[in-house]
């Protein structure tokens, strides 16, 4: 504030010149307020495209203060808020299970904030577990093989020879040799990759080849046998397809037999070009491992055989659907 009677004691060109003077004072501080307002907007505006950054990133983001608490974090890491609470800030990259998965955590500290950059590695662990188990399988099928193929001719051998009342034992051999050269070649053509060679066959001839693997496989209860083919030509490996169709019936089979009635039925159909199996089992317990190798929602079984024909139906080019008013699945060629 100025002085009343010092202004009164100002002449008017002092005065002109003092006004000019808060003139400038104002404008300059209008200036200032300007750029002020220009540099906090810059400021939000590069808050806001380093948040779209940080959000639009795959992995978890955290941003912590000195103290620990959050200044920032994207979507990925509010879906993990447990795991922050298990991250070790003694090493700067360590990979840790977390809610049945593994993540890849990496800190790093600038300008007084640590960062914590989380990404999930689930797929690539369990890709290298895979790996390893498949190269595990494909030895031991290897090795088992030749000894078994001995023990297959041998066993047809002695059924020729056998007396009659020991015939039904043999038989019984032969089929339990039968489902182990089957689970070799599904641990071969798993590991190896699968190959088709496409020919142009009648549809029904499946029927056939089906009711011959059904007598091979081994099962106690009474399980009624539908087949409802119509005569179509279709493109297809003949065999590979083969082993798609038995799985999914000795599936069946197996889903039966650990169900409480002592009866069952498995419809197998072709028409309009897709294929289905039906069975009177129980629904599936857990759909999400249906096609994951090596693991089953059965008490018998090796875990490949939905995987390795979900390989076949790929190269086919062909769908899968599980089935909602039935219990089965359906193949659209």
């Amino acid at each position: 504030m100025f002085d009343k009677e010092m202004l009164e004691k100002l002449d008017s060109k002092e005065k002109e010149s003092l006004k000019k003077t808060l003139q400038g004072l104002i404008e300059q501080t209008y200036a200032v307020e300007n750029e002020y307002k220009e540099l906090k907007n810059s400021y939000d505006n590069l808050q806001n495209f380093i948040k779209q950054v940080v959000e639009v990133l795959p992995n978890a983001i955290w941003v912590l203060e000195e103290n620990g608490d959050i200044f920032l974090e994207n979507s990925e890491a509010k879906k993990l808020k447990g795991l922050i609470k298990e991250i070790n800030f003694q090493t700067n990259s360590k990979e840790i299970e977390y809610d049945n998965s593994y993540y890849l955590i990496k800190t790093n500290n600038a300008y007084g904030k640590k960062i914590i950059s989380v990404t999930d590695i689930t797929q690539e662990k369990r890709s290298e577990r895979l790996a390893s188990m498949g190269q595990i399988a494909a030895h031991l099928s290897h090795e088992i093989r030749n000894p078994i193929g001995s023990v297959s001719l041998l066993t047809s051998t002695l059924l020729k020879r056998v007396a009659p009342k020991n015939k039904p034992l043999v038989e019984e051999i032969k089929k339990a040799i039968w489902r182990v050269e089957r689970i070799i070649k599904a641990t071969l053509l798993f590991t190896k990759g699968v190959y088709i060679h496409k020919r142009s066959i009648n549809a029904n001839k499946y029927e056939k080849e089906l009711k011959e693997a059904i007598s091979y496989y081994t099962f106690s209860k009474e399980i009624d046998f539908i087949f409802e083919f119509e005569e179509k030509m279709i493109e297809i490996d003949f065999d590979l397809f083969s082993i798609v169709l038995q799985n999914f019936i000795f599936n069946a089979i197996d889903a039966i037999e650990e169900d409480e009635n002592e009866k069952g039925e498995i419809k197998i159909i072709f028409k309009d070009n897709y294929f289905k199996i039906i069975d009177s089992a129980p629904p599936i317990s857990d759909t999400s491992i249906l096609y994951e190798p090596f693991k089953t929602t059965k008490t018998k079984g090796h875990g490949l055989g939905l995987a390795l024909s979900l390989e076949i139906l790929n190269a086919h080019e062909a769908k899968i659907e599980l089935l909602k008013n039935d219990k089965g699945f359906k193949i659209i060629l």
